[in-house]
């Protein structure tokens, strides 16, 4: 029997009446992507989802909570992913409504909805096979999901191997519809996440929906360019497939990163015979020193206005840990590897501020940087940091210190004093001096106070204190 076929020149689209008196559900296609390029999509979004602080694997539905609520502005909106495999995932609901962007794997995605009432169901519990509606989506298609609270729904590939989808979803205020007590402790301690907004479907209503075929469930065909059905849209659904799957598999060869960079800002990094008489590193090493080296770099007052000493001395430190450049990381690796059969201390920090890794807490900075002194004045407008360690070939100390001057400019510095104890430390430093004073000093400087003037590009929390892995991956230029 011949279907029904309509024509839209803009978005196509459908609006399924609730039969539970609810909001409709509304999907939309958008535009259709390259050949293949669906699962190529759906992989590379699923591979950085798992790779992101607040992934969760549950209910066959993989998601992080990108952004949370923002309540202190008045903004109780978040923001999520998730992904679908081939197999789909479970019949569930959520208390508020959704809307969804998503994009289809290369084999299409089946959308299913049931818009039954609780009272209809508790009433006669075939009212959501009545309320059963299909929706197909295409292969490779960007397009757009909308339903109200309460709406029964599970989402499938139309062909495996191919994953049904992958989404960002916007919910709006997870506060609305019946929450549970549990669920309403977890939105208003801004820490709820998709499983925990997420009701299953009830084992009465799940053997219900294992009797039923498939096939005799009322459903829509949505397609762009040609009708579902016709020989154009059989074809290219046919060619989707096993591009799908090679640009799947190409594109899996390749590591997936991601940058976050801006362009640098030129502040030129001053060298000093010393530090000053009231620096923490004057009385350090009284026995004598065999190096020495002082930098600064000075910032206007409009980069930090307002900035206490304390606070951007904490920012400077993250800085060193969550920015490092990438070359004093791979000189670092290189000593690493040549010193480790001597039995000398490694670090992939450079040694002026390696000591920020040190797993011994008995004095911290900010309540979490180790360190070996610190001195903040009672107006907050100096602060610093001693740090340093003892090593079988040298001992070394080394300051950080932030200082808000008198015309409202911020000077940053960073000194280091080292005292070898034998021959190979004197070798030592006589090979690394200069590049130490001319490169290794300056660049930890220069990248850690481009961390202080934009922390927010690294995308991590201030709290993270073993950020040295994030190295080469997130980067302020």
């Amino acid at each position: 029997m011949p279907g029904v076929t309509r024509m839209d020149r803009s978005f196509p689209g459908i609006s399924l009446p609730s039969q539970g008196g609810g909001s409709p559900v509304e999907v939309t296609l958008i535009t259709q992507l390259g050949i293949g390029a669906g699962d190529q999509l759906v992989r590379d979004a699923g591979v950085r989802q798992s790779a992101h602080p607040s992934f969760i694997d549950a209910l066959d539905e993989p998601s992080a909570r990108l952004g949370g609520m923002h309540m202190a502005q008045q903004d109780p909106s978040s923001l999520y992913s998730f992904a679908v495999g081939p197999q789909g995932h479970p019949f569930h609901r959520h208390a508020g409504p959704r809307m969804f962007t998503a994009v289809s794997g290369s084999g299409g995605a089946q959308l299913r909805f049931s818009t039954a009432s609780d009272a209809q169901l508790e009433a006669d519990p075939a009212a959501f096979l009545h309320a059963l509606r299909f929706i197909d989506v295409p292969p490779d298609c960007l397009f757009t999901v909308r339903f109200g609270s309460g709406t029964w729904h599970q989402f499938v590939s139309k062909r495996a191997p191919h994953p049904a989808l992958f989404a960002l979803s916007c919910h709006a205020n997870d506060h609305t519809g019946p929450l549970s007590e549990a669920q309403r402790a977890r939105v208003e301690a801004d820490n709820a996440d998709i499983p925990s907004l997420t009701d299953t479907l009830p084992p009465h209503l799940q053997a219900l929906l294992a009797q039923t075929d498939p096939h005799s469930v009322p459903s829509v065909s949505l397609s762009l360019h040609a009708p579902a059905r016709s020989w154009a849209g059989r074809l290219c659904a046919a060619t989707r497939d096993p591009i799908g799957r090679l640009r799947t598999a190409l594109h899996g060869l390749r590591p997936i990163r991601g940058y976050v960079s801006r362009p640098p800002q030129r502040h030129p990094v001053t060298h000093h015979r010393g530090a000053p008489q009231d620096s923490l590193l004057q009385p350090q090493l009284p026995e004598g020193w065999h190096h020495q080296d002082y930098v600064s770099l000075t910032l206007p007052a409009h980069a930090l206005p307002g900035r206490s000493a304390r606070r951007t001395l904490e920012t400077v430190l993250d800085g060193f840990m969550l920015n490092p450049p990438a070359g004093v990381g791979q000189l670092m690796a290189v000593r690493n590897v040549l010193v480790a059969p001597l039995r000398l201390r490694t670090s992939p920090l450079g040694c002026p501020v390696s000591s920020l890794l040190s797993e011994d807490r008995s004095q911290v900075f900010a309540g979490r940087f180790p360190v070996l002194g610190q001195q903040v004045d009672s107006e907050d407008r100096s602060a610093e940091v001693l740090l340093g360690a003892d090593d079988r070939h040298l001992r070394f100390r080394s300051c950080v210190r932030v200082e808000r001057l008198d015309d409202g400019q911020v000077r940053v510095s960073l000194g280091t004093r080292v005292r070898t104890h034998n021959a190979f430390g004197r070798f030592y430093m006589a090979m690394i001096d200069r590049t130490h004073r001319r490169y290794i000093s300056p660049a930890l400087l220069r990248m850690a106070v481009a961390h202080a003037l934009a922390p927010e590009l690294t995308g991590v929390s201030g709290a993270a204190t073993q950020g040295v892995a994030l190295r080469g991956i997130v980067g302020v230029r």
